[in-house]
This record gives structure tokens, sequence and C-alpha cells, in this order.
């Protein structure tokens, strides 16, 4: 079970982790988990470029040794780059001190101090860990369901273009599970947002 949109009383739960950005202006923050990936990543970049779109890219630690040219490649294109665990940890299924060494493993080849729990699932212990190590954690309001097996890929669509909006923190993944929807979903998304006056931005400095 997952929300698509998450509640407004999140924010005033864990106030200290960053759901959406606020802002006037109609800017869209597009973030993708799990990667690098030799193939979906390098189509991410491209669709991304098709329309000046910037995004932040929430990447593995191994996937990072795996693939570091197509990591370089993300910088390169002036895309934020975040933590996302060297391994995929779940933190409700990991101790605090497994879990942090795991992210500061990550940290040798992610020069990031953004970090997004695997999953969005995170410990008190770990989240005060994280803060102390300044680290901002990063979650979303929006979720696109591309990894979701029983949505299709216009509900993938249309769950993002329903409920983002200025300041919306948007998740996709470059992954293998995922990309099927991700293909479809993608450019449909930034073509439509695009067509509303909407730019998509890497996240800001925090």
């Amino acid at each position: 079970m997952y929300l698509v949109k998450s509640p407004w009383f999140f924010k005033k739960i864990y106030p200290k982790r960053i759901w959406n950005i606020n802002t006037s202006k109609k800017i869209i923050y597009l973030t993708f988990d799990d990667g690098p990936h030799p193939i979906i990543t390098p189509f991410v970049l491209e669709v991304l470029q098709n329309y000046q779109a910037k995004a932040t890219f929430f990447c593995i630690g191994d996937n990072v040794n795996k693939f570091p040219e197509l990591y370089q490649s993300i910088k390169n294109q002036y895309h934020k780059i975040g933590n996302h665990t060297y391994n995929h940890l779940n933190g409700w299924k990991t101790t605090t001190e497994d879990y942090i060494k795991n992210i500061l493993l990550a940290e040798e080849k992610i020069e990031s101090k953004l970090f997004r729990p695997p999953y969005g699932k995170l410990t008190s212990s770990q989240s005060k860990h994280l803060q102390q190590l300044e680290f901002k954690i990063i979650m979303w309001n929006v979720l696109s369901g591309d990894f979701d097996k029983s949505i299709n890929r216009e509900t993938c669509y249309k769950n993002v273009t329903t409920n983002a909006k200025s300041g919306s923190i948007v998740v996709f993944h470059d992954s293998e599970k995922a990309f099927e929807k991700l293909q479809f979903a993608l450019p449909k998304t930034l073509k439509y947002f695009t067509n509303q006056g909407y730019t998509f931005e890497s996240l800001p400095d925090l």
C-alpha cells in the first residue's frame, strides 16, 4: 500500500523532512530513485534534455560504483544528486548503526547531503542521526506509482498530472521495474506541464 499524494499532516508529524518546496512559481521538482541504470538513466537524461528540464537523482551507492560514467553524466548535465543508501536498505528492518554506516559508505561515492530513505521508511533514531550528520531528508508529495505492477501506464501518468502543482516533489524511478510505465509517463508529463507554463528544476539548496 502507498499513497499517491502525501497527506498534509505528514509535514506536521515529520516537520524536519522535506515534502515539497514552498514557491509561488510554476516549478515542479522531478526526482528519480534507484539509479544509475545503464539503459534507463540515459533514457531519462535524454527526455529531460529535450525539455531543458533539471531533476534530482537519488542514487544507490552500489550502482554508482558499478556505473561511474553514468553517474558522471548526470552531474555533467547539471542535475542534482542525492544519497539513497548503498544497498537500498529498508530502515524499518535495519538497525540505526548499520543504516547510518550504509549511508556513509554511499557518501564515499555520492557527494551529497541530500538523502531519501528507500521505501520512505526511516525510524526516528535514524532520522535524528542523519540530521546530526547534516543530511537533509527529502521525501515527496507525489508518487507516480511507476513501480506498481497493479496499475497501467496511463494511471501512472495521471497520478502525476492530477496531483502535482507548484513546488511538488515528484518521484519516478530509473529502474527496471518502473521502465515500462516510465517510458510512457515521463515524456507525457513533461509535455503536459510545459504546456501549462511550468518549468522543471533540481531541488534547491536547502
